[in-house]
């Protein structure tokens, strides 16, 4: 392990997570001691605990630090919850879920992401992910019902059959709303029966998208 990576991945805590009140300790504790430069290449690795957007592939990557730390606050994610995280990239997201849930199921349908996520995946002691090479915006009718569904690539629309793939009670749904190409509005979906709510949590400064803009459809 780099010291110069450890002591930036701490100051990542220090002055990006606890500023902008992400105050869980356990959230805190998951990102201090998650080495981020496992899940990436030598170059990107060396840039991981910066205050920025990370790119994976052209239009995929993983959110800023923070992003992803107010993704897990918001999701309230309880110790027996099972899990579904849409867009595994290079597995580094999944493991943090990982570390709060009871089950984690991931889906990446990028051939050459899900080869490095498996490789690891494989590298770590966690048990509970399974891992799921298809398309992203299916999900996994044949697993569910989830009690949490995390979308942290930005998407134009939610489709119903995502969202009929919650709990009936209290199932939730956490996932960045495309705006226009630099803005997406991270949102929370709670199911109740065959009713849902949408709350606003935050303003996402991205480019991705792992949805393709449908025809007719104007920002």
């Amino acid at each position: 392990m780099s010291e110069t990576l450890e002591i930036a991945r701490k100051n990542m805590v220090i002055n990006q997570l606890r500023p902008n009140k992400i105050n869980e300790e356990n959230i805190l504790n998951i990102f201090e001691n998650t080495p981020k430069e496992n899940y990436l290449n030598v170059d990107l690795g060396k840039n991981c605990y910066l205050d920025n957007n990370l790119d994976i592939t052209d239009k995929r990557g993983y959110l800023k630090n923070l992003h992803l730390a107010q993704i897990m606050k918001y999701s309230k994610i309880s110790p027996n919850d099972k899990v579904l995280h849409i867009g595994g990239l290079t597995g580094y997201f999944s493991v943090l879920i990982s570390s709060l849930c009871k089950e984690l199921h991931v889906i990446e349908e990028n051939k050459e992401l899900f080869k490095l996520l498996e490789d690891n995946i494989n590298n770590t002691d966690r048990i509970n992910i399974s891992l799921f090479n298809h398309n992203l915006l299916d999900g996994l009718a044949n697993k569910a019902p989830f009690d949490l569904i995390i979308i942290d690539g930005p998407i134009f629309k939610i489709t119903d059959n995502l969202k009929k793939q919650l709990v009936m009670n209290g199932g939730k749904l956490i996932y960045i709303k495309k705006i226009n190409e630099n803005l997406g509005k991270a949102y929370k979906v709670i199911r109740n029966e065959d009713l849902y709510s949408s709350e606003y949590l935050f303003d996402v400064m991205s480019s991705y998208q792992i949805q393709e803009q449908q025809k007719g459809f104007k920002f």
